[in-house]
């Protein structure tokens, strides 16, 4: 019989072909892998992968031996997960709440791998809205959050980041900078942003929406906005422009608005966000589901 780390060293290696990731990833020292692998060879008789000074890969005997193990494993790590989930009461319903496009591509993975774990749990999403970011949270009508960082909140948790993407700056069609490749943080001194009504914590609105530039220049406010669609609309008939997420121009196309890259705009982040004192093995069942869709899939998703 192989042994359980024998197992899990395979597998991990025969994932990332690459001894020194595979030690950072099991937190081992590459010996050790080394040795454990050599161990796992002479107890199967043949080489399992083959070794040059420039990469690592499977041989023929290796590849079947991944491709009949992992999903056994798999199997096994999903029958745990479901008698953990039971004995901790993660059955039930879930209340997620999500901003915008919520974590993007990543958003059904993430669902997929939590139903895939725990199927007796039922997930109900319910979109919110910039203007009160927190507050469906805190009012108790959201259980967890897909939603735009910073928050820094003394009652929040923040949890894994599953989204990551640079900025782009909306404008009308017509709009000067419209035939632009792209702009800078200065140049928002020259167009007219929007506020945001309702209880958005301020330094999270500046974030997105900053009052100056990086030399100090006032950047214009003009009226406040409730909704992300009210948004849209004020800058397709000329009222205004604004910072946004590169995705937004995937999902929110509209030949009225142009999106131009701003090259110097921290990227802005999605990541999951609970109430630290309601925290329950549900959430913390999804936020590790979604930590390990973010990992699956080659890290935080970017734009």
């Amino acid at each position: 019989m192989l042994e359980r780390h024998e197992i899990e060293c395979f597998l991990a290696l025969a994932e990332e072909l690459h001894f020194g990731r595979t030690a950072e990833r099991l937190r081992l020292s590459q010996a050790r892998v080394s040795q454990t692998i050599r161990k796992l060879e002479r107890r199967i008789g043949a080489p399992l992968f083959e070794r040059t000074s420039r990469r690592v890969s499977l041989t023929p005997l290796g590849a079947q031996l991944h491709a009949e193990l992992e999903p056994i494993v798999r199997r096994l790590e999903v029958a745990v997960q479901r008698a953990v989930a039971a004995a901790r009461g993660v059955d039930g319903v879930l209340r997620v709440g999500f901003l915008g496009s919520g974590a993007g591509r990543l958003t059904q993975p993430i669902l997929d791998t939590f139903r895939a774990r725990h199927p007796g749990c039922e997930i109900r999403m319910q979109e919110t809205h910039f203007a009160d970011p927190l507050g469906p949270l805190r009012d108790g009508e959201v259980d967890v959050l897909i939603t735009r960082l910073p928050v820094d909140e003394p009652d929040l948790t923040v949890g894994p980041v599953v989204l990551s993407e640079p900025r782009v700056l909306a404008v009308p069609a017509g709009h000067p900078f419209a035939r632009r490749r792209s702009v800078t943080l200065e140049d928002l001194a020259r167009v007219t942003v929007f506020g945001v009504t309702g209880p958005a914590p301020r330094y999270w609105w500046d974030f997105h929406v900053p009052r100056r530039t990086p030399s100090g220049r006032p950047i214009p406010r003009g009226q406040s906005v409730a909704t992300f669609q009210e948004l849209l609309a004020l800058i397709a008939t000329g009222q205004g422009a604004s910072p946004l997420a590169a995705s937004v121009q995937r999902y929110y196309a509209r030949p009225d608005i142009a999106f131009i890259p701003i090259t110097d705009a921290p990227h802005t982040q999605v990541a999951l966000v609970w109430r630290t004192a309601a925290a329950t093995a549900r959430i913390h069942a999804f936020a590790q589901a979604a930590a390990d869709a973010v990992h699956a899939n080659g890290g935080p998703a970017r734009y």
